[in-house]
């Protein structure tokens, strides 16, 4: 699928503090750009001759929404027309770990339905994908 037809959004719990917002985000991005290497573009040169890093070759909407928002949103992706939608999700029991190792061990204590979602990324086709965010408003 060609990137003008793929379209990422980010959806966080608004009512977390800003930090958390920042780091959810920061740690879905990653695993974006991990799960889907080839959306990041070639690295860049600026008029000075500096080089910069490729940077993901599309806009990424940061939306907000209240935390059972989420919860129900993550459930409509088990509805056969958004097989193709990725989601990360990041949520308190990851966020309250120090190392992966301790997540790993946490998470095998916990169902899901005792996740605290502090946001969800959504990568697919653009139109599954507006069709899961497109009436969200913006986090401003």
């Amino acid at each position: 699928m060609k990137n003008e037809e793929l379209k990422c959004v980010m959806v966080v719990d608004e009512d977390m503090p800003l930090g958390i917002i920042a780091n959810s985000t920061a740690v879905m991005g990653v695993t974006i750009g991990k799960l889907f290497p080839e959306v990041v573009g070639q690295n860049v040169v600026d008029q000075t001759g500096c080089e910069h890093q490729g940077i993901i070759e599309f806009p990424i909407p940061i939306l907000k929404g209240k935390a059972e928002f989420l919860r129900e949103l993550k459930g409509r992706l088990e509805e056969p027309k958004f097989e193709k939608v990725t989601v990360v999700d990041f949520f308190d029991a990851a966020q309250s770990c120090k190392t992966y190792e301790e997540y790993i061990e946490k998470m095998k204590e916990i169902p899901e339905s005792a996740l605290q979602y502090f946001g969800l990324a959504f990568f697919g086709p653009k139109k599954q994908v507006n069709q899961l965010t497109g009436s969200m408003p913006l986090l401003r």
